[in-house]
């Protein structure tokens, strides 16, 4: 089953969309000051105040259909992840590739409680973002505990297939002492 996001995760949404949406509107009001208002330019000042009323209207609606969209789930075989606003992206990780695991947490992650486990695999990585802190930590030890698991496996399957090969190797030195 999938798992949500707690209450924080919208609020680092928030902070995070608010954030850009202030850099992008501060550098619109730069260039109408320095390009368009001097040369009276009247389409672009409209085009302007539209962009800035359209990015305004998404950093109050996006961060709430991220929240609701965003999902991950972990079980015995796989870390699955569903994100998205306008386009969804899942990202599908077998836990048997993975090679490490990191818990960080930027400015805005440390003020709203949350944290992000990012992991590595041979193929890329891919980060469970928007965690509560004691969860990201839990997840961690699990995910660590699964993949000594599938070392010790690994390890044993090997030593097996080791002795196997070794026992096949005495048997035919036997055969032609004999």
């Amino acid at each position: 089953m999938y798992e949500k996001l707690s209450k924080n995760a919208l609020l680092n949404m928030y902070f995070g969309t608010i954030t850009g949406t202030i850099a992008i509107l501060a550098i619109i009001f730069v260039l109408e000051l320095l390009f368009v208002i001097p040369n009276n330019i009247g389409i672009l000042v409209i085009l302007g105040l539209i962009i800035a009323i359209i990015l305004v209207f998404n950093a109050i609606i996006s961060p709430v259909f991220r929240f609701h969209r965003y999902r991950y789930k972990i079980d015995e075989e796989s870390i699955d992840i569903i994100e998205g606003y306008v386009f969804t992206q899942r990202n599908i990780v077998p836990i048997e590739r993975l090679h490490k695991l990191q818990i960080s947490q930027g400015p805005f992650d440390k003020l709203c409680n949350v944290a992000r486990v990012k992991v590595t695999t041979a193929g890329g990585d891919v980060e469970i973002r928007f965690l509560e802190n004691e969860k990201a930590e839990k997840i961690t030890e699990s995910l660590k505990q699964k993949i000594n698991q599938i070392a010790v496996e690994q390890k044993n399957q090997i030593a097996k297939e080791q002795k196997k090969r070794n026992e096949e190797e005495q048997k035919k030195l036997n055969e032609t002492q004999e």
